[in-house]
């Protein structure tokens, strides 16, 4: 099902007004019910990062971060068993992962009089029973647990999707008969910013012709596309080529975010921002069928 801009907004609006917990989930697909699933959570989590990168200098200023920790150590001395880290996330309309590293590194600045490395960090936040103060590592294992959006275990989640679309691609192009070049043979050959794939043999789609695919499992908005096109795909433009660089942006597609086709050093790249949950079977059936429907 196609989402329009109208129907984005509204999503991103009631967003907006929820905390980011479980709960606010299914109020979501309750609100949205045509919406999958899939694609209301992608949307969430985007939505959500968002939010905390524009709050995140507010809660690690020293005030900040001093508040948090006297609160933890007041909390678990009421009631030790309680979540108080994750009540306080909650409070404070911050991610609960984050809370967490907080006060792990304010513990660990205390036990050892030391800034804490990030990989100590990192290490004891991804297996808490290293944390030498067992109350603190049930608390920090709490809010791992319950972040939808953050933390060790959503990034081993989001991981394993992009791992996991990668190779039902690969094999759909192999069913296909469509010989390509996969990202990590070119790793091998020294490329440092690759697509997924390169089109040996290139394919019309839709007038265009496409030499690359890149997947991509989030959902594409704007800001997201403009990144990406900044970090990434620009990279694989070389003029040594004689290729021109292009954008273009296709309004016959869906209002809500037009698909975007670069072309740069091995041709034109295109997205699918629209659903988060594109079957991949649809989306590689454009590839070699021009009457493919606009929303793919």
């Amino acid at each position: 099902m196609k989402l329009t801009k109208a129907q984005y907004d509204e999503i991103a609006q009631f967003l907006g007004h929820v905390q980011p917990t479980r709960q606010s989930l299914r109020k979501l697909k309750e609100k949205f019910p045509s919406q999958s699933q899939s694609t209301l959570l992608s949307i969430f989590s985007q939505e959500y990062q968002k939010q905390i990168k524009r709050t995140h200098a507010k809660h690690h200023t020293a005030e900040a971060v001093e508040t948090y920790y006297q609160r933890y150590l007041n909390g678990v001395m009421k009631n030790a068993s309680a979540p108080v880290l994750l009540e306080l996330a909650n409070e404070m309309d911050f991610a609960p992962s984050l809370m967490a590293r907080i006060v792990l590194e304010r513990f660990l600045q205390e036990q050892e009089q030391a800034i804490p490395s990030k990989t100590l960090i990192n290490s004891m936040l991804r297996d808490p029973s290293q944390i030498p103060d067992g109350v603190l590592a049930n608390q920090i294992y709490q809010c791992t647990v319950n972040d939808c959006c953050y933390g060790p275990l959503v990034d081993c989640i989001k991981h394993a999707i992009g791992h996991e679309h990668e190779v039902l691609l690969r094999e759909m192009l192999l069913e296909k008969n469509l010989s390509f070049i996969a990202e990590d043979q070119l790793r091998a050959k020294g490329y440092d910013k690759t697509p997924d794939f390169i089109l040996e043999v290139p394919v019309a789609v839709e007038g265009h012709i496409i030499h690359w695919i890149e997947s991509k499992a989030s959902f594409g908005d704007e800001s997201s596309h403009q990144a990406y096109l900044q970090d990434q795909f620009w990279s694989y433009w070389n003029s040594g080529k004689g290729e021109r660089e292009r954008l273009i942006s296709r309004s016959q597609m869906s209002p809500l975010f037009d698909k975007y086709f670069c072309e740069s050093i091995i041709g034109p790249h295109w997205t699918l921002p629209l659903h988060a949950d594109l079957q991949i079977e649809q989306s590689l059936a454009c590839l070699t069928n021009n009457s493919c429907d606009s929303h793919t």
